[in-house]
């Protein structure tokens, strides 16, 4: 069975920095691209930032400049970092990753989230 293990939220004064990181847990042939997502209480599921297996990035343009997504393919995990945090971060951060099972099906996995709260 596959899942995604996250760490590193918590709470941040505006301006500060959080990294969040998601290692994929389980037997898998390989992974296709993993990334971030974040939902607010009472929004939508929105994309912050992915990676694919190039190490082609893309980000959210609320983030742009201000989060960096990286991966180390050999530990299967992908990295999250947070500069200059706003209120307007606050939310559940989700892992996502699409992965080729031991089987050679494709899979997408969700993380449970990990919550990030910017306040004073």
């Amino acid at each position: 069975q596959v899942h995604l293990v996250e760490s590193g939220g918590g709470l941040v004064q505006p301006g500060g920095s959080l990294k969040l990181s998601c290692t994929v847990s389980g037997n898998i042939s390989g992974i296709y691209s993993m990334g971030w997502y974040r939902q607010a209480p009472g929004d939508l599921r929105d994309l912050v930032a992915t990676i694919d297996s190039t190490g082609r990035t893309n980000y959210a343009d609320s983030v742009k400049d201000r989060f960096t997504i990286s991966r180390d393919n050999a530990k299967k995990t992908v990295y999250l970092q947070m500069n200059s945090l706003k209120p307007e971060d606050t939310a559940v951060y989700l892992c996502n990753a699409r992965v080729i099972t031991q089987w050679g099906r494709y899979l997408e996995v969700w993380g449970q989230g990990t919550l990030v709260t910017v306040s004073s």
